[in-house]
């Protein structure tokens, strides 16, 4: 049986690794109200901060919206085009 400490060790490998982004990029299809819609109802975030998000799509072309693992980024991606947006995973610089 291992002990605690190995089990923590290897633990803290498997969450270990670089993160990834999930970027939302501008298309002339979408409203803007749409997608702020689509990140409060998929993400959860505040009005505010869905519209925030927005706006940056808007004025500049693309927003991260979400940061982690990339398998969990390329859920998010795919979840994006099931709403039909344009979405698709980076590097983080983090």
């Amino acid at each position: 049986m291992p002990q605690v400490d190995e089990l923590r060790d290897l633990d803290e490998q498997l969450t270990l690794g670089e993160p990834w982004n999930t970027v939302v990029w501008d298309d002339p299809i979408n409203l803007m109200t749409y997608v702020a819609w689509v990140f409060r109802s998929y993400f959860g975030f505040s009005r505010a901060r869905a519209e925030e998000l927005m706006l940056q799509v808007h004025n500049n072309g693309r927003a991260t919206v979400a940061t982690g693992t990339r398998e969990e980024m390329e859920r998010h991606v795919v979840a994006m085009h099931g709403y039909g947006l344009m979405a698709s995973l980076t590097r983080s610089d983090r």
